[in-house]
């Protein structure tokens, strides 16, 4: 996967935008203006910090593995860590080169009329061969991360019906196979259908901008967490490894509100004020309407918990058995 996408790197440090420039005129009789200075804008600059949270997809699901772990409250926040400044180093990496062989007035423009890839912008400077190889370096990406997000997933599905906040049927494990084939299925249907209602759109960033909407809520209820825990669950704030000074979590946990909840109300304004053709390729209606179909079910069977006599506070008191 690095390797392939070194490609990347290595080829856009190793052509300038002249180059580029050349390439489409020759292929296409197109000349591409020499790109400008833009002046800095904090509002774009800020729209698209939030989008940037996509890429850390996987981290707020990599705890569903701790208790399979040796020395987890050593070795998760190490190998998060670590992979941060990976994978971060690659993507700085991998954008600076793709920029400084391609003008980004060409990226602008072109991003407006359709899906852009870092192989169909490279292919102007490239034999078709090495083309070929970064784009089977993006399938392998994502073959990579298909695994590990339905791993997750699944796990939380089977999570809440073991808990019983969600339809009993999907904690049904598998006779022969062991597997809780049930919540698997569910989780790769659910996300076939985000996949395909984004390609019927005409907007693969449908997606993205749902996903980036889940995962800014989702960070930003996790630092809440940081914040309340000591009053709602003292057992489980008193085992905590990573950082347990109060007085170190905090102030980040609060600036960590602070940053995430702004990102959150300018990803949620710039879905709102962008123009659409219906309601519906809006984001943020979308996700509004997944989530009341969640917390209904949720709700409900609390609901049907609570009338059995289950002590409900008493599930959420303790984490479960591994």
């Amino acid at each position: 996967m690095f390797l392939l996408g070194g490609i990347v790197i290595v080829t856009g440090f190793a052509f300038n935008q002249q180059d580029f420039s050349a390439a489409v005129l020759a292929r296409e009789g197109r000349v591409i203006e020499q790109a400008t200075t833009a002046p800095f804008r904090f509002d774009i600059f800020l729209a698209a910090a939030a989008i940037l949270f996509s890429s850390f997809i996987g981290f707020d699901s990599i705890a569903q593995a701790g208790g399979e772990a040796r020395n987890p409250g050593r070795s998760l926040p190490l190998a998060i860590g670590m992979a941060v400044v990976t994978v971060g180093t690659f993507y700085f990496l991998f954008t600076a080169s793709v920029y400084h062989a391609v003008p980004w007035t060409y990226i602008a423009d072109e991003a407006l009329k359709r899906d852009l890839t870092a192989p169909g912008l490279l292919g102007y400077l490239l034999p078709a061969g090495w083309t070929v190889a970064i784009v089977a370096g993006a399938a392998v990406s994502l073959t990579n991360d298909l695994p590990a997000m339905l791993l997750a997933v699944s796990r939380l599905m089977f999570a809440w019906a073991e808990d019983g906040i969600f339809p009993r049927r999907v904690a049904s494990v598998h006779p022969k196979w062991r597997t809780p084939h049930i919540a698997i299925v569910l989780s790769g249907l659910m996300a076939t259908v985000g996949i395909l209602g984004s390609h019927l759109a005409g907007d693969f960033f449908l997606g993205v901008d749902i996903l980036v909407t889940s995962m800014l809520v989702n960070f930003l209820l996790m630092c809440v967490s940081v914040i309340t825990l000591p009053q709602r669950n003292p057992t489980i704030a008193h085992d905590v490894r990573v950082l347990p000074s109060r007085r170190v979590q905090m102030p980040l946990a609060w600036l960590g509100v602070i940053v995430i909840g702004g990102f959150l109300i300018i990803h949620l304004w710039k879905d709102l004020t962008a123009s659409a053709s219906a309601w519906y390729f809006h984001s943020t209606p979308v996700w509004l309407m997944v989530m009341a179909i969640a917390s209904a079910i949720y709700f409900r069977e609390l609901r049907n918990l609570r009338r059995a006599g289950v002590d409900v506070d008493a599930i959420f008191a303790k984490l479960p058995p591994e």
